[in-house]
């Protein structure tokens, strides 16, 4: 069964409206990588006040997520992005898993 996961990035202070131009022209061989990954529905919300990201996808049981960070397109739209949010020092977006407490559909 298809599964709904979340998680928190950070963005600079005053870079959202670069974030959302940048993901309003997103790369159509990242596009196609993310779905040949098991993966749709995906949101990106943001909260202003905190420069916080909140993301929701949904992935198929057999996703190939774990693979993604070492396809080159993901490599290449991570380096695009690192100079407007906050990264790890693997030179990764700064992830954090959220945990769902309540669903109703």
């Amino acid at each position: 069964m298809p599964e709904r996961i979340a998680f928190r990035m950070v963005l600079n202070p005053g870079q959202a409206v670069e974030y959302r131009k940048r993901h309003d022209a997103i790369w159509p061989e990242l596009r196609e990588a993310l779905h040949k990954a098991g993966i749709s529905d995906y949101s990106i919300w943001l909260d202003p006040e905190t420069n916080h990201l909140f993301a929701t996808l949904v992935r198929a049981d057999d996703h190939g997520m774990d693979a993604l960070p070492q396809t080159e397109v993901n490599r290449r739209w991570w380096d695009f992005m690192a100079d407007i949010m906050q990264y790890t020092d693997r030179n990764e977006p700064l992830v954090v898993p959220l945990q769902q407490v309540f669903h109703m559909e």
